[in-house]
């Protein structure tokens, strides 16, 4: 995957607001570019010091293997939820997830703006790195 892509997404999740959350696809959408499954790996490999947990699956369902962790933070942040999310903190057992469309993120106008910014810096990176040789020489 490209670095440009990685810092893009990497960017664009540090702006989504505490007890908030938008679908791995949502991001792939501002960004004008990917997939869901792109954004994911991007978060899987390169996401730990990004507020990962505020991007999911279109379910709700918490990134696997990282419920737990989620969760505490979704509490933290007073992310809105569905299900026995009390009973899962307590003892592990039952089922949560995000309620994404209470919780999903509204972007602001000069969110859009950041949004738009990050997009248009990521287009140009790639059209850089596309381009022949000499039209890179100015």
């Amino acid at each position: 995957m490209r670095m440009e892509y990685v810092e893009a997404v990497l960017e664009l999740v540090a702006l989504i607001p505490a007890g908030t959350a938008v679908a791995y696809g949502d991001v792939a959408e501002l960004l004008g570019s990917g997939g869901a499954r792109q954004v994911g790996s991007v978060l899987s490999h390169h996401g730990s010091s990004a507020p990962w947990w505020r991007v999911l699956k279109a379910s709700g369902d918490a990134p696997p293997g990282h419920e737990r962790e989620a969760l505490a933070l979704y509490v933290l942040e007073g992310t809105p939820l569905l299900g026995s999310y009390a009973e899962y903190l307590r003892t592990g057992e039952g089922r949560w997830r995000v309620d994404l469309m209470s919780a999903r993120w509204a972007p602001s106008d000069g969110d859009f703006d950041r949004i738009d910014a990050i997009a248009e810096g990521l287009e140009r990176r790639r059209h850089k790195m596309s381009a022949p040789d000499d039209e890179m020489t100015v």
